[in-house]
Order: C-alpha cells, then structure tokens, then sequence
C-alpha cells in the first residue's frame, strides 16, 4: 500500500470515528479498502447528475461541491466537502445520480468500488451502521441549510455557514479557533452556496467585517470570536452530530 493509499484510509477512519467509535476490526476493514487514485481540476465534475456509479469517492486533498443546476443553467450548492468525507456514499443504495459533485479547488480523489464497501460490510456487519450515520447527517445538514436559506438574514446566513465550517474542519483537525481554516472558494461559488448574487456576497462579507466578526484573507478565514458569531447567527451544532457515543448501537 502506498503513503498516499494510507493517507487517504487514515482520513476516512478519522471522520467515521468523529461519529461513531470503530472497533479495531472495523477499523482494519476500512483501511483494507482498494483505491483508485485520481485528481480533478477545479471545476470539473467527478460525479454528474443522472450517472449510475459503481464506486464512492473519498475525498483526499481539496474541497468539492455538491450542486444542482436549473433548466437553464443557474447552480445551487447543496453541501461543501473536504478531505475524509463520502459525498456520494448513498449512491450504494441508489443507483441513479440526483444531482452531481464537483471539484472547487484542485481535487484528488480515491474512488471505493462498491463492490469492497459491500464486502467489508459482509466481513464486519455492524460497519454499516457508521456509513448509515454519515447519509443521516448528511440529510441533517440539508434541513439545516434549507431552514438558514429560508429564515436568516445575509449577516446571519453567511455566520452560520462559517460556524459550521469551523466546527466540521475542526473535528477532521484542519481548522482551529485561533488560526481558523483555508478558505479556497471565490465570492460567486459562496454565493451559489448561500443563494446571493456576487454583488450582495461581497457586501455581506464587508458588513461582516465591519463588525469585526471575521477576517477573510488570501483564502483564510478566521471568526474573530466564534461564540459571538454562533450566537448572532442562531448556530446550534446539534445537527452536525459530532458526538461519537450517541446513536452507537
């Protein structure tokens, strides 16, 4: 097995235990898990919408999007992803792509045939239920999103997609509260992920700043004081479901 090979098995292990303790023998399933290695550029799909995979992809370097796109082209993005996550783990269960992934940055990614992961669940069956846990939370962070979208304001909408950042890139460990977190996205991509228009993005980010809530430079993003920002942004981290002893069975 190669460095990068192991790498990439040690990030998943870590995310899955950010939700779920795994046994010594689940971890060894997952880590025995065959890759195929490939990059992306940004931009480019790796999934597409109405695709029928046979394999899920890790993400190992880079960020990527999970996005819709109108009848006539207009994106909406659903989800952000980061290095350790399965953005398409539901599609062992569901044939047909309802949507597509798509790289924001330069990507590298280690596709799972579907075919191991069903294996290593046969081998160890109490496995699938942290890969059950992370398609809930996933479910858990689209409720989240359509409840901002609909009922916060700008300030509030684009604090409460920071906290949430900063908590979800903490628990992988690559955020923390004094350094904060890299921050690769342009000003039309977060507003593809907010619902603004460049124009009403950037003039949010500048009331922000103003605030003195955040610094947001050279594609880092620092919240100045995170309890103050969750508390201005009704940021309640329940649904990121961070806590590895609940819902264990």
């Amino acid at each position: 097995m190669s460095q990068a090979h192991a790498d990439a098995l040690d990030q998943l292990v870590r995310k899955v235990n950010v939700v779920t303790r795994l046994t010594e023998s689940e971890e060894r399933a997952l880590r025995a898990l065959p890759l195929i290695a490939k990059t992306f550029a940004a931009g480019q799909d790796f999934v597409r919408e109405h695709d029928q995979p046979d394999h899920c992809a890790l993400i190992v370097r880079g960020w990527a999007s999970r996005y819709k796109t109108t009848s006539v082209g207009r994106r909406q993005i659903l989800s952000l992803h980061f290095p350790g996550e399965i953005p398409d783990l539901q599609s062992l269960l569901l044939s047909t792509m309802d949507h597509s992934l798509a790289a924001l940055t330069e990507l590298a990614v280690a596709f799972i045939p579907h075919a191991a992961v069903r294996a290593a669940i046969q081998a160890e069956p109490h496995l699938a239920v942290p890969l059950w846990r992370l398609t809930l939370i996933d479910a858990a962070l689209y409720r989240e999103w359509l409840m901002v979208m609909g009922r916060l304001n700008a300030v509030q909408h684009m604090g409460h997609l920071f906290c949430e950042l900063q908590m979800r890139l903490e628990a992988v460990g690559l955020a923390s509260r004094e350094t904060g977190f890299d921050f690769p996205i342009t000003q039309t991509e977060l507003g593809d992920a907010v619902g603004m228009s460049p124009v009403h993005v950037n003039r949010t980010i500048q009331d922000m700043r103003r605030l003195d809530l955040i610094t947001w430079n050279q594609g880092r993003l620092l919240i100045h004081n995170f309890e103050d920002l969750a508390d201005r942004s009704d940021f309640d981290p329940t649904y990121l479901h961070q806590s590895p002893s609940i819902g264990a069975f």
